[in-house]
């Protein structure tokens, strides 16, 4: 796709971050803006900062609830008479040990992270499907290459992503369905501020790996770009990418570098 211009985006997790960084960048590309999130209050902001108010529309969603979405999805698609794109850009990350973290943490990551994605894309599949046409994208990490510590479960579900979505842009090649999956590095956010803990609690300070990472504008111009692509994956960060290149070319140094770098 190479122009956004009047196309109809529907982004998930547009209440901050790097969602709302799309938000204000697609905006700024002449895009019909469709944002989801928990919380409505946040959603307004982002309109506020995006250029086009007009063409920006607030559908608050919660990715725990996947019961709403057929509904959600009819009401997306009536705000501007259709859809061209879905974003799926929103979860939430994880900061502690797998020793000290119990089961119920790792499914409300995976509920939010993997199921609430997946089925959100699995309701909208079908209106791509009958039309022949439509741009699916996926926001992991470049943990979802590779592990790290602390991140256990938030890990696992990007992994998980992978999986899923690697699967469905073969099934829906015929259909002329682009799948994007996006890997960013690092990205200054509040991330690591709103990560679960083992007890399941905010960590509510920012981690100095998320603080010096690449500013979510940035991250938003190269994203949408590899969207343009059509591209299959983008890495997109500073030097953390490269990791994925030295755990697949030099698997028993990374494994040693991964034990003891910084992680928080």
């Amino acid at each position: 796709m190479n122009s956004y211009h009047k196309k109809i985006v529907w982004i998930t997790g547009a209440s901050s971050g790097i969602g709302r960084a799309l938000a204000i960048e697609f905006s700024k590309q002449g895009a019909l803006l469709i944002l989801s999130a928990r919380n409505n209050e946040a959603l307004i902001e982002t309109r506020s900062l995006c250029s086009d108010h007009k063409n920006v529309k607030l559908l608050p969603l919660d990715l725990v609830n996947i019961e709403t979405f057929e509904t959600i999805k009819e009401e997306a698609l009536a705000l501007f008479g259709g859809l061209d794109v879905l974003i799926n850009n929103g979860g939430i990350s994880q900061r502690g040990l797998a020793k000290e973290t119990s089961i119920a943490i790792d499914r409300q990551l995976f509920e939010i992270n993997y199921f609430g994605t997946i089925a959100l894309t699995k309701t909208v599949l079908p209106y791509f499907i009958e039309n022949k046409k439509g741009q699916i994208a996926v926001t992991s990490s470049v943990v979802g290459k590779f592990g790290s510590p602390l991140r256990t479960a938030y890990a696992a579900s990007k992994h998980a992503l992978h999986g899923f979505y690697d699967s469905l842009r073969a099934e829906v090649f015929d259909y002329n369905i682009g799948v994007t999956i996006i890997c960013p590095g690092p990205i200054n956010t509040a991330i690591s501020e709103n990560a679960l803990t083992a007890s399941g609690e905010k960590q509510n300070k920012k981690d100095e790996a998320i603080a010096s990472g690449m500013n979510p504008e940035v991250l938003a111009k190269k994203y949408i770009k590899a969207l343009k692509k059509n591209k299959r994956e983008a890495w997109i960060g500073k030097k953390e990418v490269f990791a994925i290149y030295v755990k697949r070319f030099f698997p028993g140094l990374f494994a040693r570098i991964i034990r003891n770098v910084k992680v928080t």
